[in-house]
């Protein structure tokens, strides 16, 4: 029986391009997995506080109605403003004097963000 030799170069090369790129894959898997779990947790809370400030502004609503509200500012055309805060978001109600809802805004702090200050222009 005549042994034909194995040449492993070729198969080397290939084994050697396939294992970087399962490296490079899998460390970009974890990477996405690690930002997405951060973003996943800032809009948790995003929504835990725009739904407490929804809680706080229906049971306002609820107490205008049976007229037993003890926070708000009336302005001069005799709608009822509330503003309730939960860490840096607002929600702003406004209510008339015959009940209806008049504004139901959610408000937050913008601030202009200069880590990007050295970006090119473009031109």
């Amino acid at each position: 029986m005549k042994q034909v030799p194995v040449k492993l170069g070729p198969m080397a090369l290939l084994l050697a391009v396939i294992s970087i790129t399962l490296t490079v894959l899998s460390i970009l898997n974890v990477t996405t997995a690690r930002a997405d779990h951060s973003l996943a947790e800032k809009y948790a809370r995003t929504v835990s506080e725009r739904y407490t400030l929804e809680i706080q502004g229906q049971e306002f609503l609820k107490d205008m109605k049976a007229g037993t509200a003890s926070a708000g500012t009336m302005d001069e055309n005799g709608v009822t403003w509330a503003v309730f805060e939960e860490n840096k978001t607002r929600l702003r109600v406004g209510i008339a004097p015959d009940g209806t809802v008049v504004s139901w805004r959610y408000e937050k702090e913008w601030t202009l963000d200069n880590t990007l200050a050295n970006l090119w222009a473009g031109v």
